[in-house]
């Protein structure tokens, strides 16, 4: 994938999914991280015969680290902004897995999406490109805020970001995973108790779920299954658990997992 593959522009989409800031940063924590002894994930989806077609919408801090971390684990990634030729940085630092293009082609590539876009983009990623997710594992990493989303931000956080989330794009198999991360957390998956930081998971589809602890795994993190759609309330923006890192087990207890 030396190539870059750059798609259709979707010319209604208003949302700036990168800056050259972001990007910067996710090469740096991609950059400490590869260079760590704590990530032993080096080819390991590929090894395993898991290795997966991911198209990034929103590569930013979040989602330029992931990629780079799932790109060294195997799995083959397409980046996209509104300037994919802004990502080509981001792409020969993934090299030979990656390809940057528009949103659309991303949504077309991936076996799995991951959406690391402000909430305010949604609605306007669904009507024009949900149908291109439609059967598709799909990974919510969105976290609204007021001073950037407005009034949205009370309304999905009353109702959860994942259940908002799944009402713009229905027939995706939508996940919930990595919004209670903190950027940082990427380079350095040890937390404050010695162990690897937990990422809780929601979503209604159990496969989908076991999909998305894989590529938790992939990162280096550990993932914690909390269950349906619904709990992604329970570790949305501004909950105790919300970029707290704690380990697996301490996230169990706190979210009364058995």
């Amino acid at each position: 994938m030396q190539q870059p593959i750059v798609g259709i522009p979707v010319s209604r989409i208003s949302w700036n999914a990168f800056t050259a800031s972001a990007l910067a940063l996710a090469l740096a924590l991609a950059l400490a991280l590869s260079s760590s002894p704590l990530f032993a994930q080096a080819g390991l989806a590929e090894q395993e015969g898991r290795a997966m077609r991911i198209g990034i919408i929103g590569s930013g801090t979040m989602g330029g680290a992931i990629g780079l971390l799932w790109a060294e684990a195997g799995h083959e990634i397409l980046f996209s902004s509104r300037n994919p030729d802004e990502l080509m940085d981001l792409v020969q630092s993934a090299a030979p897995r990656a390809s940057a293009g528009y949103a659309d082609a991303a949504a077309y590539f991936g076996d799995v999406i991951l959406l690391a876009v402000p909430p305010g983009a949604i609605p306007q990623i669904g009507e024009d490109i949900g149908h291109l997710m439609q059967g598709k594992v799909v990974i919510d990493l969105t976290n609204p805020r007021a001073d950037r989303d407005g009034p949205l931000t009370d309304e999905w956080l009353e109702m959860g970001t994942g259940l908002a989330m799944a009402q713009y794009l229905p027939g995706a198999r939508l996940v919930k995973a990595f919004n209670s991360l903190g950027a940082r957390m990427l380079a350095n998956p040890i937390g404050r108790s010695g162990e690897k930081i937990g990422v809780p998971i929601a979503g209604d589809d159990a496969e989908a779920r076991d999909i998305v602890a894989d590529l938790v795994r992939d990162t280096g993190l550990e993932p914690v299954m909390v269950g349906r759609l619904e709990r992604a309330k329970e570790f949305d923006r501004g909950s105790p658990v919300w970029v707290s890192g704690q380990s697996a087990a301490q996230l169990r207890e706190a979210l009364n997992l058995r």
